[in-house]
């Protein structure tokens, strides 16, 4: 009898390895997509990556020397400050005005551009700051005259121009 039960499973055995190939093939077959799909999914995940830490880089070089162009905004105010007491007293001399475009020069070149907010022009929130409003004949809102220059670092402003701005005709 035990036999009989030994021949049994051997001929069940041979009919499941029939079968045991194919659903190992059909299991390795759905292993293998899930795998497959898996090495996409994380492939795109680290171009994805790449391209953000590139991204993120680019900013880091562009903006990474904010903090020396605002040192050197205050260092042209402080020449600008020097020009207008020379100019006073009759005696600034030309070179003196070409090592200031010179520096502005170098500055530009590195993304640093000088906001002007002219006169007669709209008030715009986005690049100048109103210091103070005055009376004026021209329209409410409208720049009087410019204080301080402003300056953008590419597209970032790190001073906004400081102005006057017009409240109208006789308003208090």
């Amino acid at each position: 009898m035990s036999e009989d039960k030994t021949q049994d499973k051997k001929q069940s055995g041979a009919v499941d390895e029939v079968k045991d190939p194919r659903e190992k093939l059909e299991k390795c077959e759905k292993e293998k997509n899930e795998y497959l799909d898996g090495w996409k999914r994380a492939k795109a995940d680290f171009i994805n990556y790449k391209r953000e830490e590139l991204r993120r880089l680019e900013e880091v070089a562009r903006y990474g020397s904010e903090d020396l162009m605002k040192e050197m905004i205050a260092v042209l105010d402080s020449f600008d400050l020097g020009l207008q007491t020379m100019e006073k007293i009759g005696s600034a001399d030309k070179g003196v005005y070409m090592i200031r475009a010179q520096m502005e020069d170098a500055l530009k070149r590195r993304g640093l551009e000088r906001i002007e907010a002219k006169a007669g022009d709209k008030f715009d929130p986005s690049f100048a700051e109103a210091v103070t409003e005055v009376e004026s004949d021209k329209p409410a809102g409208t720049i009087v005259e410019q204080i301080e220059y402003g300056y953008r670092l590419y597209d970032k402003i790190l001073r906004p121009a400081r102005v006057k701005i017009s409240k109208g005709k006789g308003q208090s």
